[in-house]
């Protein structure tokens, strides 16, 4: 478990340090970091399935599926920032980011990635009465829970690292509000931060059978100028699972990864 878990945050750092595209270029559907051993096709995987999206018999899209996360929510958001926006620190919230250091990410200590982060591995969507529930297999096996039943959110919510969720239908597209977090997670591998100020707006859409896009609103003026959005084009593994992955148990790696973020 130890080797396995150096070779994919080396591998997510590696990544991370590539060189990101162009200002203004949309991000690649379905971005991927290597496979790590012991987990042939995680990384790389077959081709994206082609065809329709499929749809639940009262007529919504069906997200399903064990879908890849998009590398842009794994190794530095700036990779999938929409077109014409742009990512403006506070002085503070900058100097902060400079300082922290690649062992130091709560992700790399088996916390919670928060949101919109996600861990390089696979995850799902399960349902429930008025519910919706994103699994997880990264970290500690964690889950986002999404009220679908018309509430509010609470007055002054406990921060969380997952906070409050409510979510509604516009047409075909699910929409999640989220408040109520905590400061302790990193957007990335590079160190984006934020605080308890954060807001999150999520638009799901599945235009096709194996494409699931996320266009996300990040609002949090306690540690960046302006909203910025991203889009993030998670891919279906049709021959995918959500593995048992136990992160915390003997967990001494982070003391191996030495150096600062690489933004």
């Amino acid at each position: 478990m130890k080797n396995l878990f150096v070779s994919v945050m080396m591998a997510v750092s590696l990544w991370a340090q590539a060189p990101a595209p162009a200002p203004g270029a949309l991000p690649p559907p379905g971005g991927s970091i290597p496979d790590a051993p012991g987990r042939a096709g995680r990384g790389r995987g077959p081709a994206v399935p082609q065809g329709p999206a499929p749809r639940l018999p009262d007529g919504k899209p069906d997200f399903s599926g064990v879908w890849r996360p998009d590398n842009g929510l794994v190794g530095n958001i700036t990779r999938i920032l929409k077109p014409g926006d742009e990512i403006v620190l506070k002085p503070e919230t900058e100097k902060l980011m400079k300082g922290r250091k690649a062992g130091q990410d709560p992700e790399a200590n088996c916390l919670p990635t928060g949101v919109p982060r996600m861990a390089p591995y696979p995850w799902t969507i399960a349902t429930a009465p008025g519910r919706l529930f994103f699994l997880f297999e990264g970290n500690i096996h964690s889950y986002r829970q999404i009220f679908l039943d018309g509430r509010k959110h609470p007055n002054d919510p406990d921060p969380t690292w997952y906070g409050h969720s409510i979510g509604r239908w516009e047409g075909d597209t699910l929409v999640v509000d989220t408040i109520g977090f905590n400061d302790l997670f990193w957007f990335d591998f590079a160190g984006h931060p934020h605080t308890e100020k954060l807001h999150v707006v999520e638009r799901y859409t599945r235009p096709d059978l194996g494409t699931l896009v996320d266009e996300i609103l990040i609002d949090d003026p306690g540690a960046y100028e302006k909203p910025f959005h991203l889009i993030a084009r998670n891919r279906l593994d049709p021959n995918g699972e959500v593995m048992e992955y136990i992160c915390q148990e003997n967990n001494q790696d982070p003391s191996h990864i030495v150096g600062p973020v690489r933004p």
